[in-house]
């Protein structure tokens, strides 16, 4: 089952929540998450975590009583509420999935100002943050055994 593609109507819900995740924007001149190009890297993109997004499709349905889709949208979105404050991983990964696919749109990159292409050989510039946000971090006593 992992290799097997998503059922017909586990991709109609699929798609009708990529599209709450990241709508689209005519504001901002952006697709959303639900576009075709976009959607279609998402079912191609889902490789080992396929599992796990049957998992939170699995709950997404049994939370909307049935198709996700075929609820209205006031509903969807109280269905939507629910499915977030219940979280656990199968939802993270899922979004993760639709982050990563969209952010890999040459259209979302150029609204973004940058230039859709691979991060190297050129690289990109990063803004430099505060790092003293890591002191906590540094001052965390190991949690790991030392290897001699």
């Amino acid at each position: 089952m992992p290799d097997e593609p998503l059922t017909p109507a586990e991709t109609r819900d699929l798609r009708c929540l990529a599209a709450a995740i990241i709508p689209a924007s005519a504001y901002y001149g952006v697709p959303g998450a639900d576009d075709d190009l976009i959607f279609g890297d998402i079912l191609k993109s889902l490789g080992r975590d396929r599992d796990d997004v049957r998992t939170a499709l699995t709950h997404l349905a049994t939370l909307s009583g049935g198709s996700f889709t075929d609820l209205p949208p006031d509903r969807r979105a109280g269905v939507i509420a629910t499915f977030r404050a219940q979280g656990a991983t199968p939802l993270a990964i899922l979004t993760r999935v639709v982050l990563l696919c969209y952010y890999r749109d040459d259209r979302v990159m150029r609204s973004l100002n940058m230039e859709p292409r691979p991060p190297f050989p050129k690289g990109h510039v990063v803004e430099q943050g505060d790092w003293s946000l890591l002191d906590p971090v540094r001052a965390r006593a190991p949690f790991y055994r030392r290897v001699s």
